[in-house]
């Protein structure tokens, strides 16, 4: 399938995600979440998945719960598991055993060089159920960091070897087949959002090409006073 952009879904979540949890916390941190909980996000709203690269339903979730632009921007789940309307859904269902591909577009997952956790998966519904994660630099090679258990969960990327110095712009969920329902209009990892907490921003393409502007424009002038 082709990426799905979907930051935009960013401004209507704003007002719903307002009314379930998100506020100021100490340190300037932002709390951001659902009903089902959430957690502090120092970059605040830049810091969630921006772009479905692709979407593998298995084992016949409905139509309605296959939104896989449902996952991107801020959290906004309120209640329920299987969904009648695609437009009212407010999460995607990733089947049994299925997978969804996610990337960040103006920022990058990296480590904490702590304990801390760093990437926050939320998933949602009234069924607990597990998911595999991997990250990816560039969306070819891959490296599994475990799983989540479940509802809203986080993962210390630093124990599985990673730092500061990383930068991943994907993330893969794949829900455990082996857990949970292998059934239903709702089956499988029902995912919400997915926010990077320990992130650093990328700067838009035209920002690069100011600076480059900006270098050349510096050095021409240098050259003109070193003649003068």
């Amino acid at each position: 399938m082709a990426p799905v952009s979907m930051r935009k879904r960013l401004i209507p979540a704003l007002s719903v995600v307002a009314l379930l949890g998100i506020g100021v916390s100490p340190a300037g941190a932002v709390f951001i979440g659902n009903s089902q909980g959430g957690t502090d996000f120092p970059q605040g709203a830049v810091s969630f998945a921006d772009e479905v690269v692709s979407y593998d339903p298995l084992g016949g979730p409905s139509a309605a719960n296959q939104g896989a632009s449902h996952s991107l921007g801020l959290p906004d789940y309120v209640s329920g598991g299987g969904c009648i309307d695609l437009a009212a859904c407010t999460f995607v269902s990733l089947g049994d055993g299925g997978s969804i591909t996610l990337r960040f577009t103006d920022n990058v997952l990296t480590g904490s060089d702590n304990a801390d956790l760093d990437l926050w998966i939320f998933e949602v519904g009234p069924d607990v159920e597990d998911t595999f994660v991997e990250l990816s630099v560039d969306g070819t090679g891959w490296t599994a960091v475990g799983k989540v258990f479940g509802s809203t969960a986080g993962i210390d990327i630093d124990a599985f070897g990673f730092g500061t110095s990383s930068a991943f712009a994907f993330v893969r969920l794949t829900d455990d087949g082996g857990e949970g329902d292998q059934s239903g209009i709702s089956v499988g990892a029902d995912i919400d959002a997915v926010g990077a907490i320990s992130t650093r921003p990328v700067p838009e393409p035209g920002t690069f090409a100011l600076l480059a502007l900006g270098a050349a424009a510096l050095s021409a002038r240098r050259r003109v006073h070193s003649r003068a």
